[in-house]
């Protein structure tokens, strides 16, 4: 263990329902916006210089057959804004984010239940997993001077797997909470 101060972020009380006692964790809902909003808010209770490190654990899609298990990844990309389209018109948009740390896997994130194989196809062509809040946490914990580590367990293919999430999420909240418990 650390002495490090650490903020437990998930989206959903399911996910980090296996959280050793001691963290503080904090519950943003589902999506983008939910993410962003709620982690800037809870990090803006903090002194400027003494924000904690914000832990992401939650569940994502495999968008690549062979992917199972744990991933902390090095990158997340914000997979449904149209960045180029913006940036030719002027207004240029960042779409990913690097994270110090990870194991190289990278982390598709957007506002959409990927259950599309056409969508996991193109998305597979850039990332090893989708979620729909990493890309947020990391861009708010960017923006207020937060370190930011996303830790995903995968939980589905992507596909018509991703509707049985309910019943498959207290095995992913296990490992998450066991992951934090040997690493924080």
């Amino acid at each position: 263990m650390t002495t490090e101060q650490i903020l437990v972020v998930s989206a959903t009380a399911a996910e980090s329902a296996h959280v050793p006692s001691g963290f503080e964790v904090l519950v943003t809902g589902i999506g983008k916006v939910d993410a962003a909003v709620a982690v800037a808010e809870a990090l803006g209770r903090y002194p400027e210089g003494g924000r904690p490190r914000v832990v992401n654990i939650g569940t994502a899609g495999a968008l690549h057959d062979h992917h199972s298990g744990l991933f902390v990844p090095s990158a997340v990309l914000n997979h449904d804004i149209s960045a180029e389209v913006l940036g030719s018109l002027g207004y240029p948009v960042r779409d990913r984010i690097s994270i110090d740390g990870g194991d190289g896997s990278v982390l598709a994130t957007g506002d959409m239940f990927v259950t599309d194989p056409v969508v996991r196809a193109d998305l597979a062509a850039r990332a090893d997993l989708v979620d729909m809040e990493g890309f947020a946490i990391a861009a708010a914990c960017e923006r207020m001077g937060a370190a930011c580590r996303i830790v995903k367990h995968v939980s589905d293919r992507a596909d018509d797997s991703a509707l049985d999430w309910p019943t498959v999420v207290d095995a992913s909240a296990r490992v998450l909470g066991a992951w934090l418990a040997a690493h924080c």
